[in-house]
């Protein structure tokens, strides 16, 4: 199933939900993919410089991982493309004016933006008002 590419539409209809999980980003020099898999990490990447982990605050509390910043999740439930351009423009830019980072990762169906927890309100609030 193709996801929405108008970008119009996406921003109208995009749903932001702020997830009430806290989440970290941890890196492991020369971790592998699926090395951490019992943590149930929701998102990896595999960079040179070691495997990232997008995961529970908790969980990685519990195996001591070092992280910097407590990040919220606001889903946008709209099932955008993959090749849909400007949504993430569009997210992003309005978070900076107000000074809130964002760190956006596109899945097949939602895109997810990993917003600093003492701002995750503001940043719901403000991608309510687009």
């Amino acid at each position: 199933m193709q996801g929405n590419r108008e970008l119009k539409y996406l921003l109208e209809n995009m749903e932001p939900v702020l997830e009430k999980e806290n989440y970290v980003f941890c890196t492991v020099p020369g971790g592998h993919y699926g090395a951490f898999a019992a943590l149930q990490p929701i998102a990896s990447f595999q960079e040179k410089e070691g495997l990232t982990i997008v995961l529970l605050q908790c969980q990685a509390d519990i195996m001591d991982l070092t992280y910097h910043g407590v990040f919220r999740c606001i889903s946008l439930r709209i099932h955008s493309s993959l090749d849909a351009v400007g949504l993430t423009a569009a997210v992003s830019g309005v978070l900076a004016k107000a000074g809130i980072s964002a760190n956006v990762i596109a899945a097949y169906f939602h895109d997810h933006i990993f917003v600093p927890q003492e701002r995750a309100e503001d940043a719901l609030a403000l991608l309510e008002a687009m």
